[in-house]
């Protein structure tokens, strides 16, 4: 009835996105990883979907310009919940 998705999933998703993203600006991983100020080893794992902090994920984000669209859906999924009536 409901789907679930599972957090490796998100994960593995969002490390696919940054790969476009990085591969589209024509950059190697070695180059997103100077501008960022992280290893290579973390870009690497943010594309597998392996072991990256919500820094890094935020980073990436800013980088590629997609930051504030984030902040948009978390701003909207907050004023939904404020503004929801309860149902108690």
């Amino acid at each position: 009835m409901f789907d679930t998705i599972e957090i490796k999933e998100v994960k593995q998703e969002l490390g696919f996105l940054v790969k476009a993203l990085r591969k589209q600006r024509g950059l190697s991983q070695i180059q997103l990883a100077k501008s960022l100020d992280v290893s290579r080893t973390t870009i690497q794992n943010l594309e597998l979907g392996k072991n990256f902090t919500v820094d890094t994920i935020f980073k990436v984000l800013k980088e590629m310009d997609l930051l504030s669209q984030l902040n948009s859906e978390i701003l909207q999924a907050k004023n939904h919940v404020i503004n929801s009536k309860s149902m108690y």
